[in-house]
């Protein structure tokens, strides 16, 4: 068993050293000026990642306790509501929503495929459709679903959008009031490159002004009692101090960089990851283009089990990827490259794959085709000068 860990997933991801040395900080207090100051200088970076001039509300928890906070804000019983859906994690905005005794209309697309807009304004323009709930990068597939062209869509329709951005916020671009998005809700632990138990939710006009009047239970998640307490530079509860301390770090070094950068940087580790797929011998599963900037997902060749070989790299070689969610468990194994990764890391993940792969019986074409692939990629887009 190799004591030496390699993190390669689409999250958590890795974090880097000045983040981890910032959550090692000693402990402040909450209700400090020191970490109020902390708190409302966050909050104005996590706008500008967001791409929104609207609040953008923080919650200790996953980026599924801001997914809940939407449905619980925005929505009443009776509700007619639409979920676009084409992977596992669309199938938790159904889940959610479920959980609350609303049934949305499904709007489904085979896994693996982008979602139609079309089919969706279809779905939304029936009268008295309250929202719609989409997801941004679908990370059990590797799609990144054209979230300017949805919101484009369904704006005629009066609906309200409410994006899934959990793995996508600050991978991609995502143009929060530019494209007319009125909830979009994230988490701490994936591009962001701070330690999970983070949540945000960014809220439109629009989305404030229904909750006031929608009639679902909230408490912990309540938009308003969490807005007026950061008004304030305050939280309506303990919030994750050394986690927020390690976000404005990690916001930061994301801002400093510039989020252009960091979107060509995900593009560049991923078409370093599609070319070593390649070089193995292997399908892809995600879009070959770069769309699919935040996960590669590969098929795993005949007789290997992706669960199998997802064990032996991480017990074997220390080298944690992704395996293959629901219909595609055993079938799909998937690499991050989101966060703070380069393309070490990417060369790392193919290595240990193709040594997984001749020790569950299956030799690739090439030997160290998958490694040779990637650096000759990556050897001829050089590192761009501002690193």
């Amino acid at each position: 068993m190799s004591t030496k860990r390699y993190l390669i997933t689409p999250g958590p991801t890795p974090i880097p050293p000045e983040v981890a040395a910032a959550a090692a900080a000693p402990m402040q207090h909450h209700r400090s000026p020191e970490f109020r100051a902390l708190l409302l200088e966050t909050l104005v970076l996590l706008q500008r990642v967001f791409a929104t001039e609207n609040d953008v509300l923080l919650f200790t928890g996953s980026g599924t306790a801001a997914m809940e906070s939407a449905v619980a804000n925005l929505l009443s019983p009776g509700d007619r509501v639409v979920v676009a859906s084409a992977g596992n994690f669309g199938e938790r905005w159904v889940k959610l929503i479920g959980a609350y005794g609303i049934e949305p209309v499904l709007v489904e697309q085979p896994w693996g495929e982008s979602l139609d807009p079309g089919r969706i304004a279809a779905a939304v323009a029936e009268a008295g459709t309250a929202a719609v709930f989409v997801t941004h990068s679908e990370t059990s597939t590797g799609v990144v679903h054209d979230i300017e062209a949805i919101a484009a869509a369904v704006a005629p329709t009066g609906a309200l959008l409410v994006v899934d951005a959990v793995s996508s916020l600050g991978g991609v671009e995502l143009a929060t009031d530019a494209w007319g998005v009125d909830v979009v809700v994230s988490g701490s632990q994936k591009a962001l490159m701070s330690p999970p138990g983070l949540a945000f939710a960014s809220v439109s006009k629009r989305a404030r002004e229904r909750a006031e009047h929608a009639s679902l239970p909230r408490y912990y998640l309540d938009w308003k009692r969490s807005a007026d307490s950061q008004v304030k530079g305050d939280t309506a509860f303990t919030p994750a101090v050394s986690i927020v301390v390690a976000l404005r770090t990690a916001l930061d070094i994301i801002l400093d960089r510039g989020p252009a950068n960091v979107w060509e940087h995900n593009r560049r580790l991923a078409r370093g990851a599609r070319a070593g797929v390649k070089g193995l011998g292997l399908g892809l599963f995600s879009p070959d283009d770069d769309s699919a900037a935040m996960v590669t997902a590969l098929l795993m060749p005949e007789g290997v089990d992706g669960q199998e070989c997802y064990t032996v790299l991480r017990d074997r070689h220390g080298i944690v990827l992704a395996g293959g969610h629901g219909p595609l468990r055993g079938k799909i194994m998937r690499i991050g490259h989101m966060g703070y990764m380069n393309e070490f890391d990417i060369v790392t993940a193919l290595a240990g794959l193709e040594m997984a792969l001749v020790e569950l019986g299956h030799t690739p074409p090439v030997p160290g085709g998958g490694v040779a692939g990637a650096t000759a990629l990556f050897a001829a887009e050089p590192v761009p000068a501002d690193g």
